[in-house]
């Protein structure tokens, strides 16, 4: 994995569910997992990868690259640059535990869970 593509902060967040202790209720938080250095590209698929896989570009679907982690799952988020981001796939391995590669998109308040 080349250091030098590997430009951009990005902080990588996962669920934490607590139980509050006066009525019981589960309370949901996203909190750090790490920060680290990653490449990020905007992905710009052509007309057929838009209506085959369903990306919607409005969404400002990315592709990200960092270095090889075995804790991070397609149930986390990212953030970058001041926004948040979902996950969308599981991290493929790069190579030989080199790094990972997975696509994100912006996060919006349309109909998401929290």
């Amino acid at each position: 994995m080349d250091a030098g593509k590997l430009d951009r902060r990005i902080t990588i967040m996962q669920r934490s569910t607590t139980q509050e202790a006066v009525y019981g209720t589960q309370s949901v938080a996203w909190v750090p997992l790490a920060t680290v250095w990653a490449d990020v590209q905007d992905m710009l698929p052509s007309r057929a990868e838009r209506v085959a896989e369903g990306v919607n570009i409005a969404m400002r679907p990315c592709r990200v690259r960092i270095r090889y982690r075995d804790d991070v799952t397609a149930a986390m988020r990212m953030t970058y640059a001041g926004r948040m981001y979902q996950i969308l796939s599981q991290p493929a391995e790069l190579g030989r535990r080199e790094g990972l590669e997975f696509t994100a998109e912006q996060l919006s308040t349309q109909g998401q869970e929290p």
